[in-house]
């Protein structure tokens, strides 16, 4: 056993729990202890670093280490590498350590850092704002292109650059430290490459999602996730006890950024009066890439996770597809892997940084190619197809990709179904029975697709169900051979619900109808799966007209002999419902029902 694989696995054997590692061991979140000042294998050293900074109006402190491989210096200088944390983390976590352990054995210089707010360093948590946690990363590059000093006085010589004060710079983190790479490149031109790993597009829709095309109104707030980070980061004294006056706002909010605080009273009020929804809708866009996504040049290799409630497939794909209409370069891969669970073992393709597995997994090959491609600028470096996603039914030893099937471009709506009035989902308007049928919502949730916390700690979650009279669902045949769904499914519907009508225009969102699309996968045996336990939830527009869901992005293979189930429900536990009762009705005729739209490849 080699002297690198013996540490490693000694650290791998000091694992503790901690919410939201970075990238994709979020399924399985890690922590290490503190690194020492230098790697046992003598490859690189760790040096801690303080670095003062402004941001937000205040003057705070950053925590951060800096890794040096052995060998480099102004003579032979390298590109870097920077990450931080997840929400609820520090520099110290398993996976954030490890990026700059793994990185600087690869040879690069790495600069890991606990985020604002978090671990020891200073400032309140501000949601990745680009002109706060931006503006401090930047003030990072700073440090990296040898232009300011680290508070101790340390400089640095022997990072690459492009020119004077430009440091050839990549950056690597999940979820919140996935955001704030977008938010760095907003600010900073100088970073040269990204890979933001399950993170966000638009908080509004990640907290408040409203899945029907028109949004013109909030959604249904995860109430479960909101107040789980919420108590997370205002709890941090018992975390971090020796807090700086930087990290503390006031009495009614402790260490979020003021507006925070507001979004999340206003969501966990169920009212959705117009100005303050406005506001509330104006602030999340504004700290989210969906605003400042125009002016991210840097070349983007987008990672996210099929497994995650909280951050789905959506929210990357339309990352990805502003990024690639301005012609900025990007590439996307779907893996397993996200805040919902689905981590794999290494020889499934899936990158755990925990384990050292970049050269052994398809996704730590396609960063690699992708830091030598952008960082290192070997122009040869093939960085892999446009889009990439990971089949659960596919042999990990099944071909160069293991798990991981390739695509030009994410696969079109080339499937549609119909909702018959006896229940069936049928492949053609003929075979529409006509009927309606009915559901109502109770005044306490009687659906359940997961308990939203309980993968990240640990706990066990009961199976997804849905209590007879309280939604409608429509079925297929079995199926006569596997039909593969690869990305976000859409449904046109309408609904009558004349109490919903008589109150919808009172000018709280609130008296809106609300309900919940999703799809299930039935087996022989009856038994039923919720896809990733994903749901689209809904606020309708306007009951009196058609509307349009997106469900979230799926990659799932319905096996021959199963049947594919659409469910629409009245409530759902994981999120914020409707107000009083609102019987609904769905009739169908063949000239007039409802549509179901699949992305099917194959």
């Amino acid at each position: 056993m080699s002297r690198r694989t013996a540490s490693r696995r000694a650290r791998s054997r000091s694992r503790g729990p901690l919410a939201l590692a970075v990238g994709a061991a979020l399924a399985a979140p890690l922590a290490l202890a503190a690194p020492a000042p230098a790697d046992a294998t003598g490859q690189f050293t760790i040096t801690p670093l303080k670095f003062t900074i402004e941001a937000g109006g205040r003057t705070c402190t950053v925590d951060a280490d800096l890794y040096r491989p052995a060998g480099v210096d102004a003579a032979h200088p390298a590109p870097a590498v920077m990450t931080t944390n997840g929400f609820g983390g520090s520099k110290s976590d398993g996976s954030t350590a490890a990026a700059g352990r793994e990185f600087a054995e690869r040879g690069y210089v790495g600069l890991v850092y606990s985020g604002l707010g978090f671990g020891k360093s200073g400032c309140l948590i501000s949601l990745d704002d680009p002109k706060i946690d931006g503006k401090a990363a930047s003030g990072l590059v700073d440090f990296l292109a040898g232009k300011r000093a680290a508070d101790d006085g340390t400089t640095v010589d022997y990072v690459t650059k492009d020119a004077g004060q430009d440091p050839r710079v990549g950056m690597i983190g999940g979820s919140y430290g996935g955001a704030v790479q977008l938010a760095t490149a907003a600010v900073d031109h100088r970073v040269d490459a990204l890979v933001p790993m399950i993170t966000w597009n638009d908080l509004g829709y990640s907290l408040d999602p409203n899945n029907a095309s028109d949004r013109s109104v909030p959604g249904a707030a995860k109430w479960q996730w909101m107040n789980g980070f919420y108590l997370i980061g205002e709890g941090q004294p018992l975390l971090e006890p020796s807090l700086d006056p930087s990290r503390v706002n006031s009495l009614t909010c402790l260490h979020f950024v003021t507006k925070a605080c507001e979004t999340i009273r206003t969501l966990n009020s169920g009212r959705y009066p117009a100005d303050r929804t406005q506001d509330l809708q104006e602030y999340a866009r504004s700290v989210s890439p969906v605003s400042y996504l125009p002016r991210v040049k840097a070349p983007t290799l987008l990672i996210q996770g099929q497994a995650d409630t909280l951050f789905n497939l959506n929210e990357a794909q339309a990352t990805y597809e502003t990024l690639k209409a301005q012609g900025t370069t990007t590439k996307m891969i779907w893996q397993s892997a996200g805040h919902s669970g689905g981590l794999s073992d290494a020889a499934s393709g899936e990158l755990n940084l925990s384990e050292g597995n970049l050269e052994t997994s398809y996704v730590g090959k396609r960063v690699l190619s992708w830091f030598d491609r952008h960082l290192r600028q070997k122009k040869g470096v093939d960085t892999g197809p446009a889009f990439a996603y990971h089949q659960d039914w596919v042999p990990s030893d099944s071909g160069p990709n293991g798990s991981y099937a390739t695509a030009s471009k994410v696969p079109a709506l080339s499937q549609k179904l119909y909702l018959s009035g006896d229940g069936k989902l049928v492949d053609a308007r003929k075979k529409v029975a006509r009927g309606s049928r009915e559901y109502r919502n109770w005044l306490i949730p009687t659906s359940h697709s997961e308990s939203s916390l309980a993968g990240l700690i640990g706990l066990p979650d009961p199976a997804p169900y849905d209590t007879k009279g309280t939604y409608l669902d429509w079925t297929t045949e079995p199926l006569t051979a596997p039909v593969d769904v690869v990305g976000s499914a859409k449904a046109t519907l309408k609904v009558v619900s004349p109490r919903t009508e008589r109150v919808q225009h009172s000018g709280d969102a609130a008296d809106k109808l609300v309900l919940f699309a999703k799809l299930y996968d039935v087996a022989p045996d009856g038994k039923k799966t919720l896809v990733h336990r994903l749901v689209a939830p809904v606020r309708v527009p306007d009951v009196t007209k058609p509307f349009t869901v997106s469900l979230p992005g799926i990659v799932h293979r319905y096996e021959a002999g199963h049947r594919l189930r659409f469910v629409v429900a009245a409530s759902d536990g994981a999120y914020g419902g409707n107000k009083g009762v609102k019987p609904v009705t769905v009739t169908s005729a063949p000239d007039d029902t409802g549509e179901l739209r699949l992305p099917v490849v194959g």
